[in-house]
C-alpha cells in the first residue's frame, strides 16, 4: 500500500486536496472517481514524479499519431487486441513507446481493460486519449474512435505548428539584431574610438550620436556581467512568477490583449477548445468530463477558468453558452453558434464547424502576420544598425570637411 497526495475538482468545480492510501496509482484514481473527483494531480508521497500530461523520453506527437492510426487499422481489420499490441510493441521506432506498449499488453493479458492499461502511462497517453478509448471500448467502436483520435492529434499538431511559425520569424530577426548590435558594440566601435583619439590627439569634440554610441559601447564592455545577470535573473523571476496561479492568470490575460499576437492566440485557443470538445462529445465522453479535459489542455489560464465556470454552470442545469457569453475570452459568434448547437441537439457538429472556421482563421492570420512583420522587422534592423554605422562615420565626414 502507498500514500498518494491528490489535487482535483468536484462536480461543482471546487478544488479538492488531500491524501489517500491505495495499492497503486490506478486504484487511487478509481477511488477518487467514485467520489466524483476529477484528478488534476496525483503524486505518491516520497516520489518526485507527478501525474503530468506530457510526453517524455523523446516521445513525439508524430509517433503517437502513427501508433494510433496503425492500431485503428489493425482493429478494423479484425485482429485481436492482444495481437495488435504484440505487433506494435515490436515494430514501433520509438523505444519509449515500444516499452509502454509491451507493458500495456501485459496489463491487458492480466485482465485490465485497454483504457485502464493506457492510464498507467500518463506521460504518453493523456486524459483525452484514455477517455476516448474508454468510450470506444464501451460502445464497441474502438476502431472508429482511434481514427478520430489520430485525426484530432494531427489537427492539433498543425495548429501548434502554425503558432510556432508565427513566433519563429520575429524571434529570429530579434536574435540576429541582438547578435549584430553586440558585435558592433564590443568589437567594432572600440576600434573607431581609438582611431578618432589618435587622429585628433584626444581634442576633437565628437558629434552627439557618435558620443552616445561610444558611451553605450563603454558601458556594455564594462558592465557586461551586470547586463547578462539582469537578463538571466529576469528570465528566472518571470518563470517563477508564471508558475504561480496568480502570475499565470495575469500573464495570460496580458497575452490575450496583445495587438496582433493576442488575436492570433485567441483564435488558436478557440479552435483547440472546439475541436477537442467536439471530438470528445462525438466519441461519447460525458460532457462534464469532456469540459474538464478541455480546461486542462486549454493552454491559457483565462480560457481554463471560463471552461471550469461552464462546467459548474452545466452541473447546475444551465447551458455551456451562458458562461462563455459572459466572458470576453470567446468571440460572440462562437457563443451564438454553440447556443444554436445546444438548442438543436447538434452541438458536436456545430463545434466541428467552429473549429474548421477558426483553424482557417489561424492559417490566414499567420500568413498576414508574416507579411506584416517581415518589412517591419527589416526596417527595425536596418534603422538600428544604420544609426550605429552613420554615428561612427560622422566624425570622418567632419574631418574631411575641415580638411577641404
Amino acid at each position: 500500500m502507498a500514500t498518494f497526495a491528490y489535487v482535483g475538482r468536484s462536480k461543482s468545480g471546487a478544488v479538492k486536496k488531500g491524501e489517500l492510501v491505495a495499492k497503486s496509482r490506478d486504484e487511487a484514481v478509481d477511488q477518487l472517481r467514485k467520489q466524483s473527483v476529477v484528478v488534476t494531480s496525483l503524486e505518491e508521497k516520497g516520489s518526485k514524479e507527478g501525474f503530468k500530461l506530457s510526453f517524455g523520453n523523446g516521445m513525439t506527437e508524430k509517433d503517437l499519431v502513427v501508433f494510433t492510426r496503425q492500431f485503428g487499422t489493425m482493429i478494423n481489420a479484425g485482429l485481436p487486441l492482444i495481437q495488435c499490441l504484440e505487433i506494435l510493441s515490436t515494430q514501433s521506432e520509438n523505444a519509449a513507446l515500444r516499452k509502454a506498449v509491451g507493458e500495456i499488453k501485459g496489463s491487458v493479458e492480466g485482465g485490465s481493460t485497454f483504457s485502464d492499461a493506457l492510464r498507467r502511462h500518463p506521460k504518453i497517453f493523456d486524459d483525452l486519449y484514455c477517455n476516448m478509448v474508454n468510450a470506444g471500448e464501451v460502445g464497441g467502436l474502438l476502431d472508429t474512435i482511434l481514427g478520430r483520435l489520430s485525426k484530432h492529434i494531427e489537427k492539433a499538431m498543425k495548429l501548434k505548428s502554425q503558432i510556432k511559425s508565427a513566433m519563429v520569424y520575429p524571434a529570429a530577426i530579434c536574435g540576429i539584431a541582438a547578435i549584430v548590435i553586440t558585435v558592433l558594440m564590443i568589437w567594432v566601435i572600440p576600434v573607431f574610438e581609438k582611431m578618432f583619439k589618435e587622429m585628433s590627439g584626444g581634442k576633437m569634440a565628437l558629434p552627439g550620436p557618435t558620443q552616445l554610441v561610444i558611451d553605450m559601447s563603454n558601458f556594455a564592455q564594462g558592465n557586461w556581467y551586470i547586463i547578462l545577470g539582469a537578463i538571466v535573473g529576469g528570465v528566472i523571476a518571470f518563470k517563477k512568477y508564471y508558475a504561480t496561479p496568480q502570475g499565470r492568470l495575469m500573464v495570460d490575460k496580458i497575452v490575450l490583449k496583445l495587438p496582433v499576437f493576442g488575436d492570433l492566440i485567441r483564435k488558436a485557443s478557440v479552435a483547440k477548445f472546439t475541436r477537442t470538445l467536439g471530438t470528445l462529445i462525438t466519441s461519447g465522453v460525458p460532457l462534464l468530463e469532456a469540459l474538464s479535459i478541455c480546461a486542462k489542455t486549454a493552454g491559457n489560464k483565462v480560457i481554463e477558468n471560463v471552461l471550469m465556470d461552464a462546467r459548474v454552470s452545466i452541473s447546475g442545469g444551465k447551458t455551456i453558452s451562458e458562461p462563455l457569453a459572459k466572458s470576453e475570452a470567446f468571440p460572440k459568434m462562437v457563443t451564438h453558434m454553440i447556443a444554436v448547437g445546444e438548442s438543436t441537439g447538434a452541438l458536436d457538429n456545430m463545434l466541428g464547424k467552429i473549429a474548421d472556421f477558426y483553424e482557417d482563421e489561424v492559417d490566414a492570420a499567420v500568413t498576414n502576420l508574416t507579411a506584416l512583420l517581415e518589412p517591419m522587422m527589416m526596417v527595425f534592423l536596418g534603422v538600428t544598425v544604420g544609426f550605429i554605422v552613420i554615428a561612427m562615420y560622422l566624425p570622418i565626414f567632419t574631418m574631411a570637411s575641415a580638411i577641404g
